[in-house]
């Protein structure tokens, strides 16, 4: 009987090419650090040594942000499959991912066994955010009892060991893409709850209580995954075209940065409606699903997915 050895995840179109590529804050300049036409890579994070984490083909993959060498598979031991959902623990040595059974897992970072944080409650769990202390997680929780799966979809927040876990949104949204700012003070996310047109996601933040609910972002672009720097001077989304429903692959997208007085914590409505567009490119979904800001808040990583020969 034939074996289907298809890899899980995402897999390249025909004539496509993933690109990993880094946008420096000083000169405006992109650089692609690695290319392939044989594995489609996605959400890269940066870690404090100088190397890019990304997800293909079901499992997790390192390399050196400056492209020095190729990406290397990290051996997380005893997980399902993973998606594009991971953030890296503030003590350095640990990686939380979500997996295709809807849970999130924690790993050392170089390999070994993972640890399984959620519980069997019904939920579907997609992690996107650790606190600046690493004691807690952010989650998109998805309950699936109705037609709709994914407009049930709240922000929520538990310990890393997988208790204490309480809703800091309620309002089906959906919401997704859930990160504290450095000082811990919000979590930034984005949501479709203000706006009459389905699937109209605007950025908006929330106390990690769940007070003091604010819009962010008031324009026609659906505005998803809100990644500030470490150092809190900046901050950057994706905005996919009006009318986008969810966040698709394979669409003409922008990214866009938002900077102002004071740090990402003081910046109100006013600021993050100035934001700028830096990058426009051929992506979405996996482009930036996760924070790829370098420690230092001076570059950014990210993905895209052009189709066809490249430019001589």
């Amino acid at each position: 009987m034939p074996t289907d050895t298809t890899p899980p995840g995402r897999v390249l179109l025909e004539g496509q090419r993933c690109r990993v590529r880094i946008w420096n804050r000083a000169d405006r300049s992109v650089t692609t650090v690695h290319e392939s036409t044989e594995r489609l890579y996605e959400a890269p994070n940066w870690t404090s040594d100088g190397r890019l984490v990304l997800n293909a083909d079901g499992v997790l993959w390192t390399m050196p942000a400056d492209g020095a060498s190729a990406p290397e598979r990290v051996a997380i031991e005893g997980v399902p499959p993973l998606n594009n959902d991971h953030v890296l623990d503030p003590d350095g040595v640990t990686v939380h991912v979500s997996a295709e059974d809807f849970h999130i897992w924690s790993a050392p970072l170089a390999g070994g066994p993972a640890t399984r944080v959620t519980p069997d409650d019904g939920a579907m769990h997609f992690l996107h955010g650790v606190s600046p202390d690493g004691t807690e997680l952010a989650y998109v929780r998805l309950d699936p009892d109705g037609d709709d799966v994914w407009s049930s979809g709240t922000i929520h927040v538990l310990a890393v060991d997988g208790t204490a876990d309480r809703a800091v949104t309620t309002a089906p949204g959906p919401a997704d893409g859930p990160e504290w700012t450095p000082d811990g003070a919000w979590i930034l996310f984005n949501t479709a709850q203000f706006e009459e047109a389905p699937g109209h996601a605007q950025i908006a933040r929330v106390r990690p209580d769940g007070t003091e609910l604010e819009q962010l972002t008031v324009d026609e672009h659906v505005n998803w995954f809100p990644h500030p720097t470490p150092t809190g001077d900046a901050a950057v989304f994706l905005s996919f075209p009006p009318g986008t429903q969810g966040h698709p692959a394979d669409e003409r997208v922008r990214l866009r940065q938002v900077t102002g007085p004071g740090t990402v914590s003081d910046w109100g409505p006013a600021v993050w409606q100035a934001a700028e567009t830096i990058v426009e490119l051929d992506g979405g979904q996996g482009t930036l699903n996760v924070n790829g800001w370098a420690p230092d808040g001076s570059a950014f990583a990210f993905v895209d997915y052009p189709i066809g020969a490249p430019a001589r």
